[in-house]
């Protein structure tokens, strides 16, 4: 055979390789569980009429979470902690305002330990940073309480394990406090795929792109841009992946299989540390602007991306594609579907709907009537009075809440917080092997496909 011909063999062969993911796929292990342990899917646990709360961290999101449960009936803040004293102390000033009794006041660094132990308190509710969420959610289960914990839930592949065989065990919830699935447009529009408005969901995205210039300085001790500095990839993931997930019915008839990452060299945070201290910074890991692709089980793909440093208008994007309509969130608000799809009265009185258009403002008013997600329709106004991010937090506490009293399951679980979560150390091996395509394991160790779609429980 000629040389020729021998190398067309090869470049062939090596054509195929590269085209075939899983010749290139970076593994990542999935633990087997103990003996007698089993998943939490649509866990259910005895009622609480009145939950009592510990809240751990009462920074920028902990103070206006103690301030809406005050609205919520049935629901009394027992414990407040944080590693500064002024800081419960003002939680404390907020309970009486309302006139609530005075919790008991823990601060400084393991004081979270305390209150992980009492026994007056059904929920531990961290708002911490990221760093402790995962300690604290896991010694809070072992210590016989439900977990409520801010996102990201976890930072590494051993925190999400480590937390969901600790939920397996105990038994108990541990919710990721994931509040943009609970935004108006998105409930709804998850309500509208799940009636099939849209057909078949194929492409989902999502975002966090929000310049925190003017928040950097706010983080306890420079935690945050101290993790960013550190870390490379997608490490704020889930205000995009909760929305984007829930749509594809993600460990409930369908599941993530894997991801590449790509991202831009780092600009603009060293720029801004020059800026305020001076520093000449040449170790910032993480780039400017990172994006990230994942294929499901079933064909379908997610797009994901993180900025946070970029002069550019605050968007989680949120888009889905189906086949038979889009819908989509920032920068314009708006659904592209057929008239024969929005169907009755709709498509009487508007025939010239295409799906090549948004529709008319009167038509989205109609169709995001129509389409209300049955759980906020009597929660409404007050999510809006009491506000939290325009009610969508009011709704997620509440929600919460209302499940644990009700002895329901929660609207989220805890495969929810490990897959979302788990961008951040995935997204960080994908680029560190020059965007290898990095397995997404299945956190329900085969569970995902016990069910069907999304459900929030009456």
């Amino acid at each position: 055979m000629k040389s020729s011909s021998l190398k067309i063999l090869l470049i062939a062969f090596l054509l195929l390789k590269i085209g075939d993911v899983s010749a290139q796929l970076i593994k990542t292990k999935a633990p087997k569980r103990d003996k007698g342990q089993t998943d939490v899917l649509r866990l259910a646990t005895p009622a609480i009429p009145v939950v009592h709360v510990a809240v751990v961290g009462l920074g920028m999101r902990g103070t206006g979470a103690v301030e809406r449960i005050t609205h919520i009936p049935g629901v009394e803040i027992v414990a407040l902690c944080d590693m500064v004293e002024a800081r419960a102390n003002a939680a404390n000033d907020t309970l009486v305002k309302h006139g609530k009794p005075k919790a008991e006041v823990f601060f400084g660094e393991d004081s979270w330990k305390k209150v992980t132990a009492l026994k007056n308190v059904d929920l531990v509710y961290i708002v911490t940073d990221w760093k402790h969420h995962a300690g604290i959610a896991v010694q809070a289960m072992k210590d016989g309480k439900h977990v409520a914990v801010e996102v990201p839930g976890a930072l590494t592949m051993k925190e999400i394990w480590d937390i969901i065989d600790t939920s397996e065990k105990t038994r108990k919830h541990c919710m990721m406090l994931e509040n943009c699935v609970y935004d108006f447009f998105e409930l709804t529009t998850l309500n509208m795929a799940q009636q099939g408005l849209f057909g078949e969901i194929l492409h989902a995205e999502g975002s966090y792109i929000h310049g925190l210039q003017p928040y950097w300085n706010e983080y306890w001790n420079n935690w945050r841009m101290d993790y960013n500095r550190k870390h490379r990839g997608d490490v704020y993931p889930t205000h995009g992946m909760g929305p984007a997930c829930l749509a594809l019915n993600i460990h409930r008839g369908d599941k993530m299989n894997f991801l590449v990452s790509m991202d831009t060299k780092a600009v603009g945070n060293p720029a801004f540390i020059k800026e305020k201290t001076g520093e000449v910074v040449t170790d910032f890991r993480n780039g400017d602007h990172t994006m990230t692709m994942i294929r499901t089980e079933k064909g379908k793909t997610i797009q994901i991306q993180h900025d946070v440093t970029s002069p550019r208008p605050y968007s989680r994007m949120y888009q889905l594609s189906g086949t038979k309509g889009f819908a989509n969130k920032y920068p314009v608000e708006g659904y592209a579907i057929d008239a024969k799809e929005a169907g009755g009265e709709i498509s009487k009185n508007y025939q010239n709907l295409n799906a090549e258009e948004f529709v008319s403002e009167d038509v989205k008013k109609i169709l995001m009537e129509k389409y209300k997600n049955p759980i906020v329709k009597d929660i409404e106004e007050m999510a809006k009075k009491v506000g939290g991010h325009g009610g969508m937090d009011f709704i997620m506490d509440y929600r919460m809440f209302h499940c644990l009293q009700q002895g329901l399951p929660l609207d989220m679980d805890v495969y929810d917080l490990a897959e979302w979560s788990c961008l951040s150390p995935l997204t960080e091996i994908s680029l560190d092997h020059n965007s290898a395509p990095v397995e997404i394991p299945d956190f329900t160790r085969g569970g995902w496909q016990k069910l069907n779609t999304v459900e929030f429980s009456k």
